[in-house]
């Protein structure tokens, strides 16, 4: 096995995780000009940590918005400790013939499934962490109406219609702000015609988001969206859907979020060093944060 295969695959991985267009919502919002700190490095305590100033963020609200929710501690020389959100996959095997040497179509045709599975954890944890915990006046939570007309799917759920963003844009009057729709919301629009003609049904990933009653509409088909109760209260990350609960869409300014990506480390052992099993093991670890400045320019349709 060549001795640079750790460095050329974790560096492809690294690239391909950068590169991947699977969130368009999230682009173009600014990394934390932070450094990121690492605390009990190789071992099982590990974490990524960055310290950023006091007067930037909301610390009660970092600790009530997000999801787990993401370890907050203020100190007393103006400063707020944040950890990074770890993401790891489980080892899959490799043969000792697809190890040798470093083709990238070789390496991303085996790592494509750690790449997968990190980028759908970390954007769906990112939209959580994003959506309000509450309605309030600084975070709305919108209810959809069905219009005038009452209009429902087959399973009662008031459909989203135009008037719904009408009202949703009066309540977030954000320079630039996006909602990303769920598939129900999304089909909701689609169904009307009359105010959206065939601006969604043309709309592919890679081109300019939509812009429709001052929003940028974004999709995020394979993700998870928040659930909300039926009182309007974000459930918590994780949490399993229950009669009355209803998947949220999520409206934000990209001026309100922040995001810091952490490093991504490779774990590999050889297969002479694995009598048992004979194989070479292989996965990843990375970690990446993404969250509110405070509890402002962030809302969510129900």
């Amino acid at each position: 096995m060549p001795a640079n295969f750790p460095e050329i695959w974790n560096g492809r991985v690294i690239d391909n995780l950068k590169k991947a267009i699977v969130a368009t919502w999230l682009e173009g919002i600014t990394e934390i000009p932070v450094d990121v700190t690492t605390i009990n490095g190789g071992t099982v305590t590990e974490k990524q940590k960055i310290y950023v100033a006091a007067t930037d963020f909301d610390v009660d609200v970092l600790i009530n918005n997000n999801t787990y929710p993401i370890e907050v501690q203020e100190y007393e020389d103006g400063t707020i400790e944040i950890t990074l959100d770890k993401f790891q996959t489980k080892a899959t095997s490799l043969k000792d013939d697809d190890a040798m040497g470093a083709s990238y179509d070789k390496i991303d045709a085996i790592t494509k499934s750690h790449t997968s599975s990190i980028l759908d954890a970390k954007f769906n944890k990112s939209l959580h962490s994003i959506a309000p915990a509450g309605n309030t006046a600084d975070t709305p939570v919108i209810q959809a109406t069905g219009g005038a007309d009452d209009l429902a799917d087959a399973d009662g759920r008031l459909r989203l219609v135009y008037e719904d963003l009408v009202e949703a844009r009066r309540r977030c009057p954000w320079k630039g702000a996006r909602v990303v729709l769920n598939n129900n919301h999304w089909n909701d629009l689609l169904l009307d015609r009359k105010n959206f003609g065939d601006q969604l049904v043309n709309y592919k990933e890679g081109t300019p988001a939509p812009v429709i009653a001052g929003f940028q509409l974004h999709k995020f088909e394979e993700g998870i969206h928040p659930l909300y109760d039926n009182t309007g209260v974000k459930k918590a990350y994780g949490a399993a859907a229950v009669a009355g609960d209803t998947e949220a869409s999520v409206i934000f300014a990209p001026s309100g979020i922040a995001k810091k990506t952490g490093i991504t480390k490779q774990y590999f052992s050889k297969a002479a060093d694995s009598p048992t099993t004979q194989a070479n093991m292989l996965n990843y670890r990375h970690y990446f944060v993404a969250t509110p400045y405070q509890a402002k320019k962030i809302g969510a349709i129900i």
